[in-house]
């Protein structure tokens, strides 16, 4: 086990932690919802197989949803999630290029490739959750409010954690 990985569990656990104890008690306007840890998601190696994105959300999720008290609503999110990944990099990374040993980041992926990656992967996320929450469309003006709004504020959080993490990374 080399130190990326380490870090990158380190980063999982110290995420989930933070989304347990602190962003789940953040309700900007009653509607958004910062949901941090997919970042994990997110950065996981573009060359990673399809079945351990997948085992490896799954549980991600379901950790989420023992101490977040949703009843697999979190590990059914992070498994479509984990499906649908490797579909949006086909349709965002160029062609030419090899990305296959590289993790997503704002770094190895360039400002608008990422942007546009994170918030497709943040908006399906918040989408699959809010849907599979609601399992009603009753309320439809209020389920896109919590749609959007969760999507940008997990999305800012996103970017604003990749951003430290590659001003650290510099430092070192």
């Amino acid at each position: 086990m080399n130190i990326t990985t380490v870090r990158e569990i380190g980063l999982a656990l110290l995420l989930v932690l933070l989304q347990a104890i602190l962003f789940n008690q953040i309700h900007l306007f009653g509607v958004a919802i910062p949901l941090v840890f997919i970042y994990v998601i997110l950065r996981l190696p573009v060359a990673l197989s399809t079945a351990w994105v997948l085992t490896i959300s799954f549980f991600l999720g379901l950790v989420v949803d023992i101490f977040s008290n949703t009843p697999g609503m979190n590990a059914l999110a992070c498994t479509l999630l984990a499906f649908v990944r490797r579909p949006v990099f086909t349709l965002y990374l160029p062609h030419g290029n090899d990305y296959a040993s590289e993790m997503p980041s704002l770094k190895e992926f360039g400002m608008w490739l990422y942007v546009r990656y994170a918030l497709t992967m943040t908006f399906l996320y918040c989408l699959f959750l809010y849907v599979i929450e609601s399992l009603t469309f009753f309320d439809p003006l209020f389920l896109i409010l919590r749609i959007l709004g969760s999507t940008l504020l997990t999305f800012v959080f996103i970017l604003c954690i990749d951003s430290f993490g590659q001003r650290r990374e510099k430092r070192l």
